[in-house]
């Protein structure tokens, strides 16, 4: 039996975790799993104490994506050709963020589906940014697909404090997800923000046919590249993608994979992302021992949580929110009831 608690106090301590404990915490029987969040919620709180952040994603350019990535329902090689999907405007981008702001979110991140901006995309997202920065008190993330150095200082000199560009699975593994492009151009994404001067928002998905290995490889290489996020998705399997009909993964080992994820980066933000409430169901609060963010209003292609319940969620754990000032403040389910969760326009899918 592995002493979860000694894996609290190595972290705390700042000493790594050793692959074989974290094997073992993705291996833990479910009569240890409230002693192992237990244990993970120690390192939690050390860094975050009861602080939740929210973050809200906007789709920017929804769909007609060149890449093949198996899980994305926004790829061209996936859903019926309509042709290059038009980047929001200006105003439409700003007026998201004054939602994300209404829903006490601490990060609002534009998200476009492509290889890598282009000179129309960095126009628009940088516009956007600009007049959202001058505006509104709220962090700013952009994805954008790969970068060049050029494309990251203008992105950051525009206001975009953080980047993110997911390693979605283990380099291993990688190949049989996605062709278009290696897990090898998205590491160096992760570095070319970094170097911009951008703060890294770098994850991945549980549930794409990866083994345990490949699983611990991610958590192990997101390490080596010192991200400041590590976002954790759940696969919802699109209908029409090569991934439909993948099987969910259950709700414990979901918890311990959070849990193994936070022993492996303890001071990182750690947010449990696409398909968490699917995913985990009734044991949604429970992610929040190990992970100290979460997205509402929605996600990219699927319908989400609204502000309203997870503010009610976070409240009634006796969590508060972390606003982008950094101030603490109660969650107030009742001032965002009218905040609902956003249904995006789905691309059509391939039967």
């Amino acid at each position: 039996m592995t002493n979860w608690q000694q894996l609290a106090d190595d972290a705390l301590a700042g000493r790594s975790l050793a692959r074989d404990d974290a094997r073992a915490v993705l291996h833990a029987p479910a009569d240890e799993m409230l002693a192992l969040l237990d244990a993970a919620f120690r390192v939690r709180r050390a860094h975050w104490g009861l602080r939740v952040s929210l973050h809200v994603l906007e789709n920017a350019k929804l769909g007609a994506c060149p890449e093949d990535c198996g899980f994305c329902s926004q790829s061209a090689k996936h859903a019926s050709p309509g042709g290059e999907a038009p980047i929001k405007t200006v105003d439409e981008l700003v007026a998201g963020a004054r939602r994300a702001h209404a829903a006490r979110a601490k990060r609002y991140c534009m998200v476009t589906a492509t290889r890598g901006p282009s000179q129309r995309d960095l126009d628009v997202i940088c516009a956007a940014a600009a007049q959202i920065k001058a505006e509104l008190d709220i962090e700013l993330c952009a994805s954008l697909g790969l970068l060049t150095e050029a494309k990251a200082e203008r992105l950051a000199s525009a206001g975009i404090d953080r980047f993110n560009h997911n390693l979605e699975t283990s380099e291993r593994h990688y190949g049989a997800i996605v062709t278009t492009h290696t897990w090898r151009d998205r590491v160096e994404t992760v570095r070319i923000a970094r170097r911009a001067g951008m703060d890294t928002c770098c994850g991945g998905i549980v549930g794409l046919g990866e083994t345990l290995d490949d699983l611990l490889d991610l958590a192990f290489a997101l390490r080596e590249l010192d991200v400041d996020s590590v976002p954790v998705n759940f696969l919802d399997a699109r209908p029409g993608t090569p991934l439909a009909g993948y099987p969910r993964v259950e709700p414990g080992f979901a918890l311990r994979a959070l849990c193994m994820f936070r022993f492996v980066h303890p001071r990182t933000d750690l947010r449990v992302a696409g398909g968490r409430e699917i995913t985990l169901r009734a044991l949604q609060v429970m992610a929040l021992y190990p992970a100290n963010s979460i997205f509402t209003q929605g996600y990219l292609t699927t319908a989400g949580a609204t502000p309203h319940d997870d503010h009610q969620m976070i409240r009634d754990a006796g969590f508060e929110l972390e606003l982008a000032s950094g101030e603490a403040v109660p969650a107030d389910p009742e001032a965002v009831a009218h905040l609902a969760a956003r249904r995006p326009m789905l691309p059509v899918a391939r039967s």
